[in-house]
């Protein structure tokens, strides 16, 4: 009996996988547990439709990763520290830092753990920290980081 299944089971499947389950296996177990529904042309068409959605939304998420990284390489980003002499600053800036700064100044949102910094900055200058935006797709923002 072809089943589509509605969670994830080890030894089984994934959800919104179609098997092919023993019948007694389907009536007994995956179906009175609502683990899986039959596979008529009524589920199937549904299971299209919800993949068709899925495939969707990650093509809009896709498309505004690269909208924003459009956006972030004319950007360069300013923040206002305390340092002291030799270039260095009083503590470090962050990830969250950055996150804030951004939406503050450009009413970019992007969430601090998709900044990828090896580690914290501490000198003055210019700075150029890669964000991870999508699978597979980057941006590059440049932080240039003054002397209040």
């Amino acid at each position: 009996m072809k089943v589509i299944l509605l969670d994830n089971i080890k030894g089984v499947g994934k959800k919104d996988e179609v098997i092919n389950a023993s019948d007694g296996y389907a009536r007994n177990y995956l179906l009175p547990k609502k683990l899986a529904v039959e596979a008529n042309t009524e589920n199937m068409s549904k299971l299209k439709a919800r993949n068709d959605s899925k495939e969707y939304k990650k093509d809009l998420e896709k498309h505004e990763a690269l909208k924003i990284s459009e956006k972030l390489k004319g950007i360069l980003l300013k923040i206002k520290v305390k340092s002291g002499e030799n270039g260095k600053i009083f503590g470090s800036i962050t990830a969250k830092e950055i996150s804030d700064e951004l939406k503050k100044q450009y009413k970019i949102e992007i969430d601090k753990k998709k900044i990828e910094l090896e580690e914290a900055i501490k000198t003055l200058g210019v700075v150029k920290v890669r964000i991870r935006l999508y699978e597979g797709i980057y941006g590059e923002l440049r932080i240039d980081v003054i002397s209040e």
